[in-house]
């Protein structure tokens, strides 16, 4: 496995849609997108004023570039038209994971619930 940088840049005047497809958004997220990847932390990315989203970021551990890129791709907020450009970039094979508390969790293969 390897860790990747996920940044999710949106476009301009979409604040109601992206109000719309969150939850979707945030399902996609904590289920890892089906299983491409594990989303270890994320967040909004905003303007100075900490409060107008422009785009958001994930840490991901993932196979292959290609499947964070597929795991970005595959979000609501993509799917939607929200998102502008999308960059993935590797980290240091160093990063230390275990100093973080996943935000995508095991999903019990009976009930489907995280």
């Amino acid at each position: 496995m390897a860790y990747w940088l996920m940044i999710c840049r949106h476009r301009p005047g979409m604040a109601d849609l992206r109000a719309q497809v969150r939850d979707d958004h945030r399902m996609h997220v904590a289920s890892g997108g089906g299983g491409l990847a594990r989303v270890l932390t994320g967040s909004a990315l905003t303007q100075d004023d900490g409060e107008t989203a422009i785009g958001n970021f994930g840490v991901l551990e993932a196979e292959s570039r290609e499947k964070a890129q597929a795991f970005a791709e595959a979000d609501p907020y993509a799917r939607a038209g929200l998102v502008e450009t999308i960059e993935i970039v590797a980290l240091a094979s160093r990063f230390q994971a275990d100093r973080i508390d996943p935000l995508t969790r095991p999903t019990d293969v009976n009930t489907g619930i995280a």
